[in-house]
Parts: C-alpha cells; sequence; structure tokens
C-alpha cells in the first residue's frame, strides 16, 4: 500500500529534456541542462516532473521508437547525469516520473533484431507475428492516413508483424511470461534511480491479448495490478499514471474496483468537453464529464490537462460539437491532424487572449484531481504550424531574448525555436516575464500557489452548483473545509446567485481568495457575484479564512 498520496495534491510539469535547457552548447537539450533549471521550476511550484522518453532511440517518433530502455540517449547526456537530476530533484521535494513505453519498440532494438533474425530466438516470441497476411491488416491504426496498415511483412523474419503504431515500432506480445519480467526489471531499474512514477504510454494497448486470429482482443486488466504490484513493492512511493482514452465506465477496470490496479488516469472527457465549452459559451457536456469520472476508488485520481504533446484529440465528442470546436480553434486544415485532433498551443487558439488563457488555467487548477502544466503554457509559448504534425507544439523553450531564446549558444538549434512573430522569443520569454508583476508567469505561479493551499480539490469530494449554462461552479469540500469555484465562459458579464446549500447550509461569508474581493449574503444567505467576461473567482466557503480575520482562530 502506497504511504503517501502525494500525487493527489501535486502540480505535475511535462518536458520534453531535449527541448528544455542545452547546457553544452550543441544544440540538444541535456540533463545537465535541465538540472540547472530545477530552481526555476521549484519556484513556479511544480511538484513532480513528467520527463518524455529521454531512452536511447533513432527518434522516428520523438522518442517512443526505444532501442534500449536501461539507458540515457547519449544525446542527453549519461545515466550519472539522470542521477544527478533526480538527486537535484529530490533535494527540493520534487518527484519525477518518467514514460514507460512498452507496448512496442524500434524496429531497431536488439530483441527485434533477434526476433527477426531468427524463428528460435528468445526473442520471437516477444512480438506478435502471423504466417499469413491477417484479413484486417489495415484496421485499427492509431494514425491513420499516415500509416498505411497494422500488419507488415518483414522480409528477413518472412512472416507479418503487428504494429498499432508506425510499421518501424512493432508491438510486444505480453502473453509472453520472460517479456513480463523483463518489463519488472526495467521498472526496478528506474526505480533505484530516484524515479517515483510512470505515465503508462498506450494502456488499452500494451493489455489487450492481440492475435492474428483472434479477431477484437480481449483486454488483461489484471496485468495492471501486476504493474503496481511490483512497483510498490520496490517503492512505496510510486505511482502509475495511464494513458486510456477510453469512455468514463471503462475507467473503473483501469483503477481498479479495490483501487488495486493503476493509481492515476489522464481525463480525457473533461479535457475534450471543456474545450467545447471555451468554443461555444456551454459547459452543460463538460458538467456531464464531470458527472460521468466522477465514481472512482478513494485511493484513485484524475489528471486534468489542457495541452499535451501529442495533440488535442477531440474524436468522442459529438459530430457538431467537434466541428464547433475546430472551427473556433482550428479553423485551417493544417492545424488539425488524423481528423481528430488539433496540433496548437494554448495561448494562439485564444488569440493571445489574456482574460482566456486565464480562464482555461484557473479551470485546470481547480478541475477535481492532479493538474499537469505542459512546458512552456505558463509564459504562453505560441506553435510552429510550419513543422510537421506533433512537432508544431514541440520547440525549444524559450528562456531570455538572447540568439535561440536562450536554449543554446550554438549557432544551430537541434531543436527548433520560435523566433518571429508575437510568440517568438524576442516577447515571449522567462527573463521578461519575471520582470513583469503582471505577466503571465508570475500569475501562473501566484495561482499554482494558491492550488497547493486548497487540498480540497485534489483529495476532496466535488459538487456542481447549479448556475446558468455558460457558468461552471464547483464546490469542493475535505475535512470540514470547504471552496468555491467558478468560471465565465461568455464574453459578457454575468451575475451569479449562489444560496445557502452551496454555502453549507447556513449564511456565510465567501472569502475571495484571488484579489480580497469577499461575498456577504443577503438576508435569505444567498450571494450575488458578478463575474466578468471570460472571469473566474475562487472562495473559501466559511471556516478558517473567516476566523482568522474575525481574530478567533
Amino acid at each position: 500500500m502506497i504511504r503517501s498520496l502525494w500525487y493527489k495534491n501535486s502540480v505535475i510539469y511535462c518536458l520534453a529534456v531535449g527541448s528544455f535547457m542545452d547546457s553544452n552548447g550543441d544544440g540538444i537539450g541535456d540533463f545537465q541542462g535541465l538540472a540547472r533549471r530545477l530552481d526555476y521550476l521549484h519556484g513556479l511550484g511544480v511538484t513532480a516532473l513528467w520527463l518524455m522518453p529521454f531512452q536511447p532511440s533513432p527518434r522516428q517518433d520523438h522518442g517512443y521508437d526505444v532501442t534500449d530502455h536501461y539507458s540515457v540517449d547519449p544525446r542527453y547526456g549519461t545515466l550519472g547525469d539522470f542521477v544527478e537530476f533526480t538527486h537535484g530533484c529530490k533535494e527540493r521535494g520534487m518527484r519525477v516520473m518518467i514514460d514507460l513505453v512498452i507496448n512496442h519498440t524500434s524496429d531497431r532494438h536488439p530483441w527485434f533484431r533477434s526476433a527477426r533474425s531468427d524463428p528460435a530466438s528468445p526473442y520471437r516470441d516477444w512480438y506478435i507475428w502471423a504466417k499469413r497476411k491477417p484479413k484486417d491488416a489495415h484496421k485499427g491504426m492509431v494514425f491513420p492516413g499516415v500509416q498505411q496498415a497494422t500488419w507488415d511483412y518483414d522480409d528477413v523474419a518472412k512472416a507479418w508483424y503487428f504494429h498499432r503504431f508506425f510499421k518501424f515500432q512493432p508491438d510486444l506480445n505480453y502473453a509472453n511470461a520472460e517479456l513480463r519480467a523483463e518489463i519488472f526489471r526495467i521498472l526496478g531499474f528506474w526505480i533505484e534511480l530516484g524515479v517515483s512514477g510512470f505515465r503508462l504510454d498506450a494502456v488499452p494497448f500494451v493489455i489487450a491479448a492481440d492475435d492474428a486470429e483472434a479477431g477484437e482482443p480481449k483486454l488483461e486488466y489484471a496485468m495492471l495490478r501486476d504493474f503496481r504490484e511490483f512497483a510498490q513493492w520496490r517503492s512505496g512511493q510510486c505511482v502509475m499514471l495511464a494513458e486510456a482514452n477510453v469512455p468514463p465506465k471503462e475507467s473503473i477496470e483501469y483503477f481498479g474496483r479495490d483501487a488495486d490496479r493503476l493509481h492515476m488516469m489522464f481525463n480525457f472527457p473533461v479535457n475534450r468537453t471543456h474545450f467545447h465549452a471555451h468554443a461555444s459559451g456551454d459547459v452543460r457536456p463538460l458538467e456531464k464529464a464531470l458527472r460521468e469520472t466522477r465514481a472512482r476508488p478513494e485511493a484513485a485520481q484524475w489528471c486534468h490537462f489542457l495541452r499535451n504533446h501529442d495533440e488535442l484529440d477531440l474524436s468522442q465528442l459529438e459530430p457538431e460539437q467537434m466541428e464547433a470546436t475546430f472551427a473556433a480553434f482550428a479553423p485551417d486544415e493544417d492545424m488539425r491532424l488524423f481528423g481528430r485532433g488539433i496540433r496548437r498551443r494554448l495561448a494562439p487558439m485564444f488569440g493571445g487572449d489574456r482574460r482566456r488563457i486565464e480562464l482555461a488555467n484557473s479551470l485546470l487548477l481547480s478541475l477535481p484531481g492532479t493538474p499537469v502544466i505542459r512546458y512552456g503554457d505558463e509564459i504562453g509559448m505560441g506553435e510552429d504550424l510550419s513543422l510537421e504534425g506533433r512537432d508544431a507544439v514541440r520547440t525549444a523553450m524559450q528562456w531570455d531574448d538572447s540568439p535561440h531564446g536562450g536554449f543554446t549558444t550554438n549557432a544551430r538549434s537541434d531543436c527548433p525555436v520560435i523566433a518571429d512573430g508575437p510568440y517568438g522569443y524576442p516577447h515571449v520569454n522567462v527573463a521578461g516575464q519575471r520582470r513583469d508583476p503582471g505577466s503571465l508567469l508570475n500569475w501562473t505561479e501566484r495561482l499554482i500557489r494558491l492550488r497547493h493551499e486548497t487540498p480540497e480539490i485534489g483529495y476532496g469530494a466535488f459538487d456542481i452548483v447549479r448556475a446558468p449554462k455558460d457558468i461552471l461552479a464547483l464546490r469542493h469540500e475535505w475535512r470540514g473545509a470547504a471552496v468555491l469555484t467558478l468560471h465565465n465562459f461568455s464574453d459578457a458579464p454575468r451575475e451569479i446567485g449562489i444560496g445557502p446549500p452551496a454555502t453549507g447550509g447556513a449564511p456565510r461569508r465567501l472569502v475571495d481568495l484571488l484579489d480580497g474581493d469577499h461575498s456577504l449574503p443577503d438576508e435569505k444567505g444567498r450571494h450575488r457575484i458578478l463575474l466578468q467576461p471570460y472571469g473566474y473567482r475562487w472562495y473559501r466557503v466559511g471556516g478558517l479564512d473567516e476566523a482568522l480575520e474575525r481574530g478567533e482562530a
């Protein structure tokens, strides 16, 4: 059993080592550069870092085509550099989470090279093979329009191999007990080097019992319990975070009905309806998603995010909802991916409107669960749509207005840097925003601090307070304390009435946690609160803050 539910009141920051900070001037971000920026991340209020893949790889798919699960890509440093980095995090009270890419490997991985070269290889059964081309070889592609099939013929093996992703990423066969034992060794290796958590990539595919003749694969949920038990046997603090874009009713199978499988899951239903609310001004689908994902074991947790390193996936929205969201945030075809997603950064999606950027981030930090922040969003970085596919949102971190945004001293950066336009590094960078008290960076730091000071959001239960369709009102309660958050998705001022049930059943002052504009109830115990266009409020519902102001605590 985990000794601490640290992940419940954490703020996770996602980054790619290669695009964050270059320490040696070779144009590539590295672990020594990342270690030098830990004080920045600690000062921002980040309590856990999630690192995208950094293991050796041909990097045909941003490192998700791994060739060695036990090492660091030499471009990013050494295992020694990694250990120094995790030690630096530990000194600052920050935890490290890494991507665990175990659905597939690169076709250049020694395992696959051995498997394809000899039918008697001990690694042959670590992959999924067929003697004849399966009849459904063109179904189930993850990247339609880019990917041509899920089965390809290997001339060396003289057999067909299965790959849900690109053809250079053959899927692993979890029916093989020796493979599962190897995955445990990989988990144990990184835990010993200071890792506190794993983001499991493509979980539904990992647990799918794929077979050329079986048709629709059966999902082996019990495998998730095995992963968790091993990880927590090695470290009682270790957590598992799942990337599983599944219907809400299926999520309980990933958490485990007895909370014995995965600790956390990304909340995709809330993410896509959140952006639909921004596009339409209607929060009712978002409220529905929150209700549908409410049920979970007490020790389990949802992770909320705005943008991630893939795309903003709208695939499960209703057709008219998807079209409205596309029209608002990706009106041009080159802003879209695979007919389902948006390949843009948050700030340009909102046209640089500070009010809407703040609204989105305020809601992210006040949703019931744990927030995940994408690197650069704290300063409002933009995208480069001239880059192919998902590369548009994977540009270098912008530290200052020196060449390449301070990311590297090399004349050439291996990672693209946004230099021109309103989101170029001369205008959007950390150094400039540090000096501006009203900057997005300083605003984000203040709001993250507030999030840490309101553990009701991470640990407690929540209720949706009745409000007009363009206002989301949430009440969080934990250990007798309560927080009320209001978010206005309209471009017009809105007034909302909050009655006694939302404030604890009796007339109570609402203590404003942002700007001191407290609310007093009328003679009937109701509050009338004005929200500006795209405005938001965080209130403490009576309790300690109110007692302190009266001098009673």
